[in-house]
């Protein structure tokens, strides 16, 4: 299940090939966002709904659309979602990771993915496009710190791009420092849905192979994640609450919105009205069309 625990669209970065679209407030500063019991509510909520139509949760995930460490209270929600008894996931692009105290508080999760799309500055700043005080060297030290410390499962996950981080040098350096904290799984992926921006192109499939091939000779444990997912997501009665949860954070291909609305018995009447009132929008990527949440433009800033 996922947890967003961050307004839309605040984050460190603002990643060119970002699902959810540009961010909207590029921030480093932590500060509380929601009420922590509130949160605890919500999930106590929805896992009743799961329940009840028999479906089960492996991890509770802060997966938002944001960054989840900017959250003030992500130690206390952490600590809270324990009583409900299932593994506590986080998924962070890793950019606050030199802070002791997003250090502390990641380390209270059971399983923790990282972001690291390129261990070379250069990419990095053009991939992820950091807010203007971040630096480079202290992320990488820090996340290197993080998983010496860490107990549970780390995971990496690498997005690839079309000239950017598909080459060998760029595979070389990031097969050495993942050989060097040494993660449960590195992921290798590619943009198979709608970026931010409309430069972002996936890699050529010699290239993604090479990649692959050059990283799991130093670490075992890579994977790709190179195709598509399918169309099975959970559904707990409200269609609309749930169409907008989902295309939040994960867009929609088409016939994955019509399995959706095929299973909760409903017709495409309710793309149209979404669409007519402003809380989704259609696009196409790679000949595809896609539908997922539209967020208020209120100009992006950096603090």
């Amino acid at each position: 299940m996922g947890i967003n625990n961050i307004p839309p669209k605040i984050c460190t970065y603002s990643c060119a090939y970002c699902q959810v679209g540009r961010t909207l407030k590029k921030h480093i500063d932590r500060q509380p966002y929601y009420d922590p019991d509130l949160i605890l509510r919500e999930v106590e909520r929805k896992m009743e709904k799961i329940v009840l139509i028999g479906e089960a949760v492996d991890y509770l995930t802060f997966v938002p659309d944001g960054e989840p460490t900017l959250d003030a209270n992500l130690g206390r929600e952490i600590d809270l979602l324990r009583s409900i008894g299932i593994k506590i996931g986080v998924i962070t692009n890793a950019s606050l990771l030199w802070r002791e105290d997003v250090v502390e508080e990641l380390s209270r999760a059971d399983w923790v993915s990282v972001k690291i799309d390129s261990v070379m500055e250069d990419s990095w700043k053009k991939i992820n496009r950091p807010h203007a005080k971040l630096r480079f060297t202290s992320i990488m030290d820090g996340l290197a710190g993080f998983a010496r410390s860490y107990d549970g499962e780390l995971a990496t996950e690498t997005m690839m791009v079309k000239g950017i981080n598909d080459d060998a040098d760029s595979a070389n350096t990031l097969s050495e420092f993942l050989a060097r904290i040494q993660p449960s799984r590195a992921y290798l992926s590619i943009p198979t849905r709608p970026p931010a921006e409309a430069w972002v192109r996936l890699p050529a499939e010699a290239d993604v192979n090479r990649v692959f091939q050059i990283v799991s000779g130093k670490l075992d444990r890579a994977e790709l994640l190179t195709g598509y997912e399918g169309n099975a997501f959970v559904q707990t009665g409200d269609v609309k609450t749930d169409l907008l949860a989902v295309t939040a954070v994960h867009p929609m291909r088409e016939e994955a919105v019509r399995d959706f609305l095929a299973g909760a018995h409903t017709d495409w009447r309710m793309i149209d009205d979404l669409i007519h009132d402003g809380l989704i929008a259609e696009t196409e990527y790679e000949g595809r069309r896609f539908y997922m949440r539209r967020f208020p433009e209120t100009g992006c800033t950096q603090d």
